[in-house]
């Protein structure tokens, strides 16, 4: 299982290798789509491997590997995946206009797998100083990608990405090392008061002044990775500046680790202070993401920015679900995290196609895209509904059991809450969406920005995918993943 672990993180990096070695946009985004499927199967045989099985640790607590992580690391290569098939007809799009240099093209693929690399290798774990090591290193590497394009905005919003993130992680930091001092009492040799399954055996022992403290700006911390309000003020202008294969992994990939983060401080906080303080600060921070993403929805503007303020809603969902807890909470929570990750690739990738078509971002400058370009604008709408919860799709089933979760707490407030802003979430995204797939296209039609047959299908192959895979789990959890989603909830406690 080690050696499957290595793999994983450093697959990714074959696109990287490619770029520096020379090849063109096209070959290194197929090294890198390569990388990626490698990375998916060997975190899938792992997945398998660790079903029933202890969980895989060695190198001092630095490697770790259990269910939970294996889910994460499935949820995350698959976006990688995806995305990285995205990169092969955009990037040489953009390659062939003259929209991005060579050298731009070289930035691009050695970051994007630096990027991916270091997030699969973050879930990869089990010590918290190396966490958070790891997760300020995908801060810097994603950085580059945001502002690749070296507009003033792009360059701004990079700027904002690099030092609120990383205002962001040192707050954890500072969360880790008051969860560290918690364990004082326990004299534990080596670095194993900065590992989370010694923190977890030893939960009992462990000072609750200290821990409630940690916990906090574990999530403030983390928090601000993910996207959760108010520290998500740098994640619209990223994701809206950044390549859209780029923002498909920021929004379906990078918010996830952020996410399994918090999830581990959890654990622990929740083994040693019960469950009534992390249920209140998840929930706070949940409803008030939720609230703020659904109200910035409504205003109609760049549809990249739409699909970020989805992101900073479904994150608050996800604490929300947390926040319940349960087995019903928490396997919701789960789905809704590889849910989200599938629709949001979607939707990103989609707006790509629609953005080097159209030559623009902005909605009101979108219209007929069921005409003009039936795949893409289908893709559009169906990842629209599959991101608002609509069935058959996989997040109306985890938003359901989310539902369910808050109804079972015995409160009904909080799950009607729940719902009334799910409506004005669906209400507000729809509009804009709506507006976009209908109508007349401009005249003359908008042309193909891909050469060949072969790009336009790697376009569109990514779209199916993630669709399909989204059609899959609202109709039919496989037996595997119920597995996974229930031993991963076990893990969580």
């Amino acid at each position: 299982m080690t050696t499957l672990a290595i793999i994983i993180a450093l697959a990714p990096l074959a696109g990287p290798a490619a770029a520096l070695a020379g090849a063109r946009a096209r070959a290194s985004a197929v090294a890198q789509a390569v990388g990626a499927a490698v990375a998916l199967g060997c975190a899938i045989a792992l997945l398998t491997a660790l079903a029933g099985a202890r969980p895989l640790q060695g190198w001092d607590g630095f490697l770790y590997a259990d269910s939970l992580s294996g889910f994460f690391l499935l949820t995350v290569a698959g976006v990688t995946l995806l995305a990285a098939l995205g990169s092969i007809s955009y990037i040489a799009a953009q390659e062939d206009t003259g929209e991005l240099s060579a050298f731009q093209v070289k930035l691009y693929f050695t970051f994007f797998g630096l990027f991916a690399s270091l997030m699969l290798t973050s879930l990869e774990t089990g010590n918290l100083g190396l966490l958070f090591v790891l997760v300020e290193g995908s801060t810097l590497a994603s950085a580059a990608l945001v502002g690749l394009e070296g507009h003033a905005r792009s360059l701004e919003a990079a700027w904002k990405y690099v030092i609120i993130s990383s205002l962001g992680v040192t707050i954890a930091l500072a969360g880790t090392l008051f969860v560290f001092y918690s364990a004082s009492a326990l004299h534990p040799a080596s670095n194993l008061a900065l590992t989370w399954p010694y923190l977890l055996a030893h939960s009992r022992a462990l000072a609750p002044q200290s821990l409630r403290l940690g916990f906090l700006l574990a999530v403030v911390g983390y928090g601000t990775k993910v996207g959760l309000a108010p520290m998500h003020t740098w994640l619209p202008d990223a994701h809206a500046e950044a390549p859209s294969p780029a923002s498909a992994l920021l929004s379906a990939a990078l918010l996830n680790v952020g996410m399994y983060a918090i999830i581990r401080f959890l654990s622990i906080a929740h083994a040693r202070l019960g469950g009534t303080y992390p249920r209140a600060v998840l929930l706070s921070f949940g409803f008030a993401s939720i609230v703020v993403g659904a109200l910035f929805m409504v205003r109609k503007g760049n549809f990249k920015r739409l699909f970020a303020y989805s992101s900073v809603e479904h994150m608050g969902i996800i604490a929300v679900a947390l926040g319940f807890g349960g087995i019903l909470g928490l396997y919701g929570a789960l789905l809704q995290v590889l849910s989200h990750a599938l629709a949001k690739s979607v939707l990103f990738l989609a707006s790509g196609d629609v953005s080097l078509r159209y030559k623009t971002r902005e909605a009101a400058g979108v219209s007929g895209l069921l005409a003009a370009v039936p795949v893409t604008g289908g893709a559009l709408l169906l990842a629209t509904f599959a991101v608002l919860g609509s069935p058959p799709f996989g997040v109306f089933l985890s938003e359901l059991t989310i539902v369910r979760a808050g109804f079972a707490r015995g409160s009904p407030i909080f799950p009607l809450l729940l719902l009334a802003l799910l409506g004005v979430a669906f209400f507000a995204f729809a509009r804009t969406i709506a507006a976009m797939v209908t109508g007349s296209p401009p005249e003359p039609a908008p042309a193909s920005p891909y050469r060949g047959r072969a790009a336009v299908a790697a376009s569109a192959a990514p779209l199916i995918l993630g669709l399909a895979a989204l059609l899959v789990l609202g109709l039919w959890i496989p037996a595997g993943l119920d597995a996974v989603l229930r031993q991963s909830a076990a893990v969580i406690g």
